[in-house]
């Protein structure tokens, strides 16, 4: 399978997760020229009803399409002045190569993440005309979104310190979470029910969760247990707010540090935002208003988004003419997060996350210093073969032995997935080691869909 996907062109590459989603856009749009009809008739009641969400869908695919053309028309121009700028770098994975000291564009996220913004004011016209209660949210998506993509944008700039990355999402999330107005509940699964709850008694774990179970004027319990519902729902209240927005940084920081080779960090979010937009089309179909539209509401977002991503990740595919910096980096984990958070599956999104979840636990011991961590963990290339590397840190010959090849190595491989893959599957060029990660990504969110609609079952009501 590996084979085949790497003999595939870019376009093919391109258009392989978009099948999914084309084909599920086209049974809820039926017949678009039907549609483009209903758009030239004017009606009398046209304010009082909205229109079908397979004309909304056409409406915001055309938006889509059209950040599309003009990101890709722009990303060009940008790289000019860019450069003009010294906001540039070299490709550290050409080393030994005659393109090894060109100047690459850097921080070209600016132009998606601006178009992408232009693209959702416009859509904001129709569809705040139409879901009026939803205007609050789409401000605060475009507040936080904005927010993200200026702090990107300066630390392309000015390189700031981790401190503040981690500090200044959870800024950037405060729109979100005030708007917030869904439940703060969880449901429990089913065999842990009984752990809350025994005919109709609170367990002794139940009462040390909501304690103190009587509300006093000096402390109430952070943590609530339904007893109507007889232990399925747990409401986490304020914490559930604390999860939303640990989301928010999580979302932003980890496809920053799941990078390091061209085309990985826009192909893993191009990716993760086709299995998000697929999640949203199936959940429309089901009954009930509000969850039609917060779905659509995330389909709005993510039509401009893929639009914008998919123009970006022609000119940052390898060989990359540009680098898209940590400017589209934030941007767009934020916008999955805004998208999580207010269209209320926050817990599927991160389904989608796996291979991200993955790369920080993984790293989790080289960014929080239990071990050496230099600035760079990108995988190492070999001009000699042409194939990446995985790359390495010095140390003492009896630590990290369960790291090393040889118990008596003086050097350790950078604890990144991109040099775990090169570990278990050898050396490989970097345009075939981009492939294998994001075909790695596309079974990673089919898995987190078989867990969503099937595993789900076992251990949830419906």
């Amino acid at each position: 399978m590996l084979t085949l996907l790497k003999s595939l062109s870019n376009f093919q590459l391109a258009i392989l997760p978009l099948l999914l989603p084309c084909y599920l856009l086209l049974q809820m749009l039926g017949n678009p020229l039907l549609i483009l009809q209903g758009w030239m008739t004017i009606k009398s009641d046209a304010e009082s009803s909205p229109p079908p969400v397979g004309s909304q869908l056409l409406a915001y695919v055309v938006v889509g399409v059209l950040g599309y053309v003009v990101t890709n028309a722009l990303i060009p121009n940008i790289q000019q002045y860019t450069l003009r700028k010294g906001i540039s770098g070299k490709d550290l994975g050409k080393r030994g190569t005659p393109t090894a000291d060109r100047d690459v564009p850097e921080a070209l996220g600016i132009a998606p993440g601006t178009i992408f913004l232009v693209c959702l004011i416009s859509c904001v016209v129709g569809y705040s005309h139409h879901h009026p209660a939803k205007l609050l949210d789409l401000n605060s998506a475009l507040l936080s979104v904005c927010f993200m993509l200026f702090l990107g944008f300066t630390d392309d700039v000015l390189d700031w310190p981790w401190r503040y990355k981690l500090v200044l999402p959870s800024v950037a999330s405060l729109p979100l979470l005030c708007c917030y107005a869904g439940s703060t509940s969880v449901v429990v699964p089913i065999p842990m029910r009984s752990w809350l709850m025994q005919q109709g008694e609170y367990t002794w774990l139940a009462k040390v969760l909501t304690f103190p179970q009587n509300d006093s004027a000096f402390m109430a319990p952070l943590i609530a247990v339904d007893p109507k519902a007889d232990g399925a729902l747990l409401d986490l209240g304020i914490l559930y707010y604390v999860y939303m927005g640990m989301l928010a940084v999580f979302c932003t920081n980890a496809i920053n540090i799941y990078a390091g080779i061209n085309g990985l960090e826009v192909g893993q979010s191009f990716i993760i935002g086709c299995a998000v937009l697929i999640h949203n089309l199936i959940e429309m179909e089901h009954e009930g208003q509000q969850l039609r539209e917060n779905h659509l509401f995330s389909a709005m977002i993510m039509l401009s988004f893929l639009g914008v991503t998919l123009a970006l990740l022609r000119h940052n595919w390898f060989p990359a003419t540009v680098f898209v910096g940590d400017t589209y980096c934030y941007f767009a984990g934020m916008t999955f997060a805004v998208v999580g958070i207010l269209g209320h599956f926050s817990k599927t999104l991160l389904l989608f996350f796996i291979p991200q979840i993955l790369n920080f636990l993984w790293s989790c011991p080289q960014l929080f210093k239990l071990a050496p961590c230099p600035r760079h963990r990108l995988p190492r290339f070999d001009p000699a073969t042409g194939l990446m590397q995985p790359s390495t840190f010095p140390c003492k010959a009896a630590d990290f032995k369960l790291l090393k090849r040889q118990p008596d190595d003086t050097e350790c491989a950078n604890m990144t997935l991109l040099n775990l893959c090169l570990q278990l599957l050898g050396p490989m060029s970097e345009r075939d080691l981009c492939v294998t990660l994001l075909a790695f990504q596309i079974l990673s969110c089919a898995v987190g869909f078989g867990i969503r609609y099937r595993v789900s079952q076992l251990f949830f009501d419906g």
